[in-house]
């Protein structure tokens, strides 16, 4: 496990502070970005579990050999709000982590939202 600066966890916290303030019992769209990688889990805070998951490790997205790329958030944007519909989650709360809401972390937020997430 990498060594996080204080900033980071900081900002991190400052920002899920605010989307639990928000949420109305609404389940947590976490996004965590990698330099090779991207990963996005919708999280129940309530019951402290995790719904529904997506990465680009899997099979279905690696293959079209997108990865880490904005292709690649597209595709993991689009399957986490397929899985999410699975498990009766229409309406979610996006949480950006520490991380800037551009590039990947917004395609990925875009496609949910075009697959059917409300956010």
């Amino acid at each position: 496990m990498p060594i996080s600066h204080k900033g980071t966890e900081r900002r991190k916290q400052r920002v899920r502070k605010a989307i639990k303030a928000r949420a109305y019992g609404r389940p947590r769209l976490s996004v965590h970005r990698s330099d090779k990688n991207i990963y996005a889990q919708i999280i129940d805070d309530v019951s402290g579990r995790t719904l529904a998951a997506a990465s680009s490790l899997e099979k279905d997205v690696k293959a079209q050999g997108q990865g880490g790329s904005t292709e690649g958030a597209v595709a993991v944007g689009k399957l986490i709000a397929e899985r999410g519909k699975a498990a009766n989650v229409s309406e979610v709360i996006f949480d950006r982590g520490a991380y800037l809401y551009h590039g990947r972390v917004k395609a990925l937020a875009d496609a949910a939202r075009e697959a059917g997430l409300q956010f």
